[in-house]
């Protein structure tokens, strides 16, 4: 601002609605990571009581929810990253679009300085 430099306002913007969709991308996954990924135990094979026709099912069924559970983290471990991102984002384009109005403001640009084709010392 004061050294000259230019910030595209309309590029952040851009940026920050990608962020709101993967957002939203990452909602979904995360919806479907937690509640249409779960495998029933019997599907690892057959369950009566404490007895199994395949013996490791029980160990694949707790080797998938932690691994499920892992999965949900890392979604929302993400989903934080880039929500922070994006409101970090939105602030610095607030910050850069309200320092362009001041400055508008401080050389009179809104002031209602000289009209259109009239000089000030007119």
């Amino acid at each position: 601002m004061s050294d000259g430099m230019r910030v595209d306002l309309s590029a952040l913007d851009e940026v920050i609605r990608r962020l709101w969709r993967l957002l939203d991308d990452m909602e979904k996954a995360g919806n479907t990571s937690k509640y249409e990924t779960e495998i029933p135990i019997n599907a690892f094979g057959q369950v009566s009581g404490d007895s199994c026709v395949f013996e490791e099912a029980r160990e694949l069924h707790g080797a998938h929810g932690d691994m499920k559970a892992k999965i949900e983290a890392m979604i929302k471990s993400l989903h934080g990253l880039i929500d922070d991102f994006s409101t970090k984002t939105s602030k610095v384009r607030d910050r850069y679009n309200d320092g362009e109005h001041e400055i508008k403001h401080g050389m009179g640009g809104d002031s209602g300085g000289s009209a259109k084709g009239q000089l000030a010392s007119d």
